[in-house]
């Protein structure tokens, strides 16, 4: 299959450019490589999939720009699409929420609108357990209310969501909604928590901590997470909703308490109030990706940070 994969210079992107290059497929990579975190991140990442030696091709662009995404349509005849580009993050969203729906919403529907008329009918898309909002039924099933995000990113998943459907019922287009639960490992974003913290933890500097600790995520390793893509690939859906999840909600202070143990150090805690947009807890019902996908998740957490601080200790120091 001609694979095209949106964000894939990413975190997560990167990881699945690679399994689907291994798998055999052609893969198309488009990111901006924006500097929301520093562009030499996704171009090590980059290199690592071009060196597989596998047919691949890095397309430098944003969603934003609509005429990239149709010239990029125009030249390839793309079977699936793999949209996980976005502007991500809660607290990033909170300090700017305009550009947070610039590029997860209107750039959704510009991917969406190029699949349309270039007659790409099978999308899988990212979307995030953030759209659940403070769930007070747990675990979080696809089938629960989601009516009331409490983040403008949350919000812009949620919107996505909806441009999916809406695309499927009047386009028929062929849509699989996937929501993350807290994806780490390898290549982790260095704004996210446990790639801050194993920096801050090795300085001997002190980490932030919102909240007494008792806060809980569901912590899913990344190659769970792209064997539930992957999973989606050899599928038809019409239009569905499937959680990702790691099947096991970590409080924060055992996830410090781990980490700790996995750098073989311990972490000084600069304890503050809980911040606004964040949830209290997050847990995936995987009984639907199960049935559907076959997904299990196999990588529980202290194996999981076990191999991200493998990786961790062989890094270059940040650009």
């Amino acid at each position: 299959m001609n694979v095209l994969v949106t964000g894939g210079a990413g975190f997560i992107g990167s990881h699945l450019a690679e399994r689907l290059l291994l798998a055999g497929h052609a893969v198309w990579v488009l990111d901006d490589l924006n500097p929301f975190y520093h562009p030499e991140l996704k171009r090590r990442n980059l290199a690592a999939i071009a060196a597989l030696q596998r047919p691949f091709e890095f397309v430098r662009g944003g969603l934003e720009d609509s005429a990239v995404l149709r010239g990029l349509f125009a030249r390839v005849a793309f079977d699936q699409v793999i949209h996980l580009a976005a502007r991500a993050g809660v607290r990033p969203s909170l300090e700017e929420p305009e550009v947070c729906q610039r590029v997860n919403v209107e750039g959704t529907v510009n991917v969406l609108e190029a699949a349309r008329r270039y007659g790409v009918r099978k999308l899988i898309i990212a979307s995030s357990s953030s759209v659940y909002g403070i769930n007070t039924k747990v675990p979080f099933a696809e089938s629960d209310p989601v009516f009331a995000p409490i983040s403008p990113y949350a919000a812009s998943k949620l919107a996505c969501e909806s441009l999916g459907h809406v695309y499927h019922h009047v386009y028929g287009l062929d849509i699989a909604m996937l929501r993350f639960f807290t994806v780490y490992g390898p290549r982790q974003r260095p704004d996210l928590a446990i790639n801050k913290f194993a920096k801050l933890i090795t300085r001997g500097q002190p980490i932030q901590v919102f909240g007494d600790g008792s806060t809980g995520r569901d912590y899913t390793f990344i190659q769970d997470i792209v064997d539930g893509i992957m999973a989606c690939t050899s599928q038809t859906f019409g239009f569905e909703v499937f959680n990702l999840g790691g099947s096991q909600t970590v409080t924060l202070s055992r996830l410090i308490s781990v980490l700790e143990g996995a750098l073989g150090q311990k972490a000084i805690i600069d304890r503050l109030p809980l911040q606004p947009g964040d949830v209290p807890l997050t847990s995936a019902d995987l009984t639907k990706s199960h049935a559907r996908l076959g997904y299990q998740p196999k990588v529980g957490i202290e194996e999981g940070l076990r191999r991200f601080v493998e990786w961790f200790r062989r890094q270059p120091l940040e650009p």
